[in-house]
């Protein structure tokens, strides 16, 4: 099957101070969340100078990517097109249309399946080629990418990596937490997002040789009235040192990149908490650039256009959740 491009679809994040809350509001459009709740979140982002290295992030993985394309096929131009963030995914597609391009492949920064990592992103695309009018290049999205291996070993090597830097003393004994951004329970039901977390998380813990691990949240951002995923990251931290907890390996598979949620609210957050019960932490990385994950997008491409069209996804998957009335996404960023 023939293509001629290949769109990076991404989230976005500001680049400076005053991005921060245009950027914050962009992500939350429609979601009636109060100015003093993103001004809460802006914090976060003012605390590592209102710049979040996402962008940063996944344009080394955009270069990372197109050296191996040109070194093992098929070697097409790559375009970036975010949500939410410069540059907009509405006006790549016009560029890719005056670029002449006709069919392009699609790989959505997200692994999961949700409504915020999946139908939206998709709603997203189509509402980009609405945007670019007639002509607009046809869009085929690469296939989801959870229990791939080209995921899997490299979260497994971070898992790893992360236990060695633990003391000797204290490593077998570490628990292992993997993390995952928190959904509301609405959106959780209607899709295969647990279920997908625990595949993957028992996948990289058995090829990282732990046997015991357990699957927690973090970054929950709605209202407190609102049944999200749990348990959250900070009580299962406060449970595990009331047990007698005296090490942990946080894990976060939810994330493809080391942003901002997994700066803030692990890094920081999660490693005070864990310095005031006592508890080592050892933060594992995320996939990132690792080599083969790099190598798994190409070999994805390749795929698909070699006919394979496997898809878990089919037309109306992950449905965005209603509360009074509204459809609701969490923030991320």
């Amino acid at each position: 099957m023939s293509f001629d491009a290949l769109l990076i679809v991404g989230f976005g994040g500001p680049e400076k101070p005053e991005d921060v809350m245009p950027f914050l509001e962009n992500v939350t459009h429609g979601r009636r969340i109060p100015r003093e709740r993103l001004e809460e979140v802006a914090k976060h982002y003012y605390h590592f100078g209102g710049k979040s290295p996402i962008n940063k992030q996944v344009a080394e993985l955009i270069e990372s990517l197109r050296v191996v394309l040109a070194a093992r096929g098929p070697n097409l131009p790559v375009y970036l097109g975010n949500r939410n963030w410069d540059p907009y995914l509405a006006d790549t597609m016009k560029q890719m249309k005056a670029n002449g391009v006709r069919r392009a492949l699609a790989f959505v920064t997200s692994a999961w399946a949700s409504y915020s990592s999946c139908r939206q992103y998709l709603d997203n695309i189509a509402e980009a080629q609405a945007a670019a009018g007639e002509g607009a290049p046809e869009i085929v999205r690469l296939r989801h990418f959870y229990n791939n291996p080209g995921f899997i070993e490299p979260m497994a090597e971070r898992v790893r990596e992360a236990y060695a830097s633990l003391p000797e003393a204290t490593r077998d004994q570490a628990t292992l937490l993997f993390t995952a951004h928190s959904i509301p329970m609405s959106m959780a039901q209607g899709c295969r997002y647990v279920e997908q977390l625990t595949e993957a998380s028992g996948l990289v813990a058995r090829l990282a040789a732990r046997d015991e691990w357990r699957l927690v949240y973090q970054s929950r951002s709605g209202p407190p009235t609102q049944p999200w995923l749990e348990p959250d990251i900070g009580d299962a931290l406060k449970e595990l040192a009331a047990a007698g907890g005296k090490s942990v390996v946080v894990a976060p598979i939810g994330f493809l990149s080391d942003h901002m949620e997994v700066m803030y609210d692990l890094d920081h957050e999660a490693k005070q908490l864990c310095d005031e019960l006592g508890m080592t932490m050892a933060r594992a990385g995320t996939v990132g650039t690792h080599p083969r994950f790099v190598e798994m997008i190409q070999e994805l491409i390749v795929e698909r256009m070699e006919g394979d069209e496997r898809e878990e996804c089919a037309v109306g998957c992950c449905p965005a959740p209603v509360v009074q009335g509204r459809p609701q996404s969490p923030a991320g960023g």
